[in-house]
């Protein structure tokens, strides 16, 4: 796994300099992320070292990632977080 394959660095890779991205990552590393998939996790832990701005525009629905893997994620969290 990668250089987050603790709970602790993931939850800290997950706090952003955007609240509205904390506010959908911490609940979703709190609530989902134990029951993902080896290959999930791994797309999860991807998505995060995209850049604020971009992740921003992807999960307010401004752009549609173009990654299918991490669209598809997007799509997960946005579904199991209830934005």
């Amino acid at each position: 796994m990668s250089n987050l394959d603790s709970k602790a660095k993931l939850r800290w890779a997950c706090r952003r300099g955007m609240l509205e991205l904390d506010v959908l990552f911490m609940p979703f590393v709190e609530d989902a992320y134990d029951s993902l998939s080896d290959n999930e996790k791994a797309i999860f832990q991807r998505l995060l070292t995209g850049e604020d701005p971009e992740l921003f525009a992807w999960f307010m629905g401004h752009e549609e990632c173009k990654d299918e893997e991490l669209n598809s994620m997007v799509k997960l969290i946005l579904n199991r977080v209830k934005v």
